[in-house]
């Protein structure tokens, strides 16, 4: 079992900055890939980053085409913890913020399913 916990999550004017963490725990080492996933009223839950390990101290990152440029993806092994720094804020990335960790198969990194461990989600607004 793994255990994510999502923070920094706010309110902020368009054109602003958060970070967000995501503290995972327990049986951590078992999944190769975390990442980060947004959810807006009334839409579906989409793919925002992610890491895989390629190496015990170095790790490949993907991006959604919507926040390339603009979010940056971090991990740090020995915090066990996530990141997802966010700038130049849009109203449209407004959303839930959720945190989860898996083994995506080859070519499935941004899909949803490929993710078994969620976080309970962290509230981002932008306002314009």
């Amino acid at each position: 079992q793994v255990q994510l916990v999502e923070s920094g999550g706010g309110l902020v004017q368009a054109g602003g900055s958060l970070r967000l963490s995501c503290a995972a725990s327990g049986r951590t080492s078992s999944a190769s890939d975390m990442g980060w996933f947004r959810q807006a009223p009334g839409k579906e839950r989409e793919f925002v980053a992610s890491t895989t390990w390629i190496t015990w101290n170095a790790y490949r990152t993907n991006y959604a085409d919507s926040v390339k440029g603009r979010f940056t993806i971090s991990r740090d092994n020995a915090k066990n913890t996530l990141y997802l720094q966010m700038n130049s804020l849009k109203p449209e990335d407004t959303a839930v913020y959720y945190c989860a960790t898996g083994n995506a198969p080859a070519g499935l990194i941004m899909s949803v399913s490929s993710y078994d461990y969620w976080g309970q989600g962290t509230q981002v607004t932008v306002s314009s």
